[in-house]
């Protein structure tokens, strides 16, 4: 079922870490999870069997002053964000075209947390 904000694609909590490296050594080694990208400040995981399973695993977001807690993968981020603009939710980092090759906003939900709604380019 589709909204008038598109189809979401994928949802992906994004776990803070202090250690990086240990935090990929134990979803790799423990998990059998694979690194799928890596930027050094986030790093995706995600099953070999079933990619869409992936976890985040992130120090600190690199072009926001927060970092957010779940993203969600939208067809149509743009529609998304005039659907949070118009419904009065606080934008907590603007719609941005990231060097990393995705379109991006945070907005917080209800209860406050920080959400990444993107689409890639």
């Amino acid at each position: 079922m589709t909204s008038a904000q598109g189809n979401v694609r994928r949802i992906v909590p994004n776990l803070p870490t202090r250690d990086a490296g240990a935090a990929k050594a134990f979803y790799v080694s423990v998990l059998g999870l694979e690194v799928v990208m890596d930027l050094e400040w986030v790093a995706t995981l995600a099953s070999p069997t079933h990619p869409t399973a992936q976890l985040n695993l992130i120090t600190e977001d690199a072009s926001a002053a927060v970092s957010p807690e779940i993203s969600v993968e939208v067809d149509d981020v743009n529609l998304a964000y005039d659907a949070a603009v118009t419904f009065g939710l606080q934008i907590v980092h603007p719609l941005t075209d990231e060097p990393w090759g995705v379109r991006r906003f945070f907005v917080r939900d209800p209860d406050r947390r920080v959400v990444n709604v993107l689409s890639h380019r």
